[in-house]
């Protein structure tokens, strides 16, 4: 009986520490998101400012400004003491849903550069669409199933606030699985498009845009692995502590990237159709074919 009383005094510490690192790491990011976003309030406000009102626009806009509501749901959920797990199955399902959003459209930046290094091909377009589809679905059902039936827990020390998933689902780490193999994909088309042009194009702005894709496609692939691994091996709430900074990071990545090709496009007048698509708005195909760039600056 004794062995039984203190395995769960152990527990109960151990998740009761592991909301605590969790309530930590949410508080972080959020001062990080907030810091950011002050020091590229100047650059913010020129682009939203002088930026013509394009699809491409609104997009930046939802993904700017999305992280804003995952991280105020994410705080609310770790600092609000819970009495019904109901409750706390639905603030997370509301985090996810942030979360799922926010992948989904700084994905969608990188998906669209990608099919303007191709010149918007009409076969890669479909198939990076219908790839999207799929990764979309996927996710969604798999991140809300896992959610669905699972046990969640709150801490039974006085002070520590918050809630979590008892039990670590296995199917957790599938979408940044399948997260990991459309990065993985995307960048190596990327690379391919690099090579096949490497002595017949020229444009700066081109060179920064695939600049960009590598960074970002690296940075989601380091965190997926790191996120494949902890939806796995980590307990308590250790297993969730690095999902939505994930997303928060390439949101970042994407805004600012997009920001600065503007910024660059805005003061060198290249006239470098593939770029103009992701600035302004959905061209046709010819209007993407004009202009190539050298590969020397790599």
């Amino acid at each position: 009986m004794v062995t039984e009383t203190e395995e769960h005094l152990t527990n109960a510490f151990a998740a009761g520490r592991s909301l605590q690192i969790l309530a930590y790491i949410y508080t972080s990011m959020a001062t990080f998101w907030a810091y950011e976003y002050v020091c590229s309030l100047q650059q913010e406000w020129t682009f939203l400012h002088r930026s013509r009102w394009t699809k491409v626009k609104g997009l930046y806009i939802l993904t700017r400004y999305v992280p804003f509501l995952l991280l105020t749901t994410n705080l609310y959920t770790c600092l609000v003491p819970y009495n019904n797990p109901g409750k706390c199955r639905t603030w997370v399902n509301i985090c996810s849903g942030f979360s799922i959003i926010l992948g989904i459209c700084s994905q969608s930046f990188f998906i669209l550069r990608t099919c303007a290094l191709w010149n918007n091909n009409r076969i890669l377009v479909v198939f990076m669409l219908l790839v999207s589809i799929a990764f979309v679905a996927s996710s969604i059902s798999i991140s809300f199933a896992a959610t669905a039936t699972a046990p969640f827990a709150t801490s039974h020390i006085p002070g520590i606030t918050g809630c979590y998933q008892v039990m670590s689902s296995v199917e957790l780490f599938i979408p940044f699985l399948l997260y990991f193999a459309l990065a993985l994909g995307l960048m190596a088309l990327t690379l391919i498009r690099a090579i096949k042009s490497w002595r017949t194009t020229n444009g700066h702005l081109y060179v920064v845009l695939l600049k960009h894709n590598i960074s970002y496609y690296a940075c989601g692939l380091l965190f997926s692995v790191t996120n494949i691994f902890t939806s796995m091996l980590l307990h308590y709430a250790y297993h969730a502590m690095l999902h939505d900074l994930q997303f928060i990071v390439l949101a970042i990545l994407a805004t600012s990237m997009h920001r600065h090709l503007w910024q660059m496009d805005l003061h060198t007048h290249v006239s470098d159709a593939n770029v103009r698509f992701l600035l302004s708005e959905f061209s046709t195909a010819d209007r993407m074919a004009e202009h190539f760039i050298p590969w020397g600056e790599l």
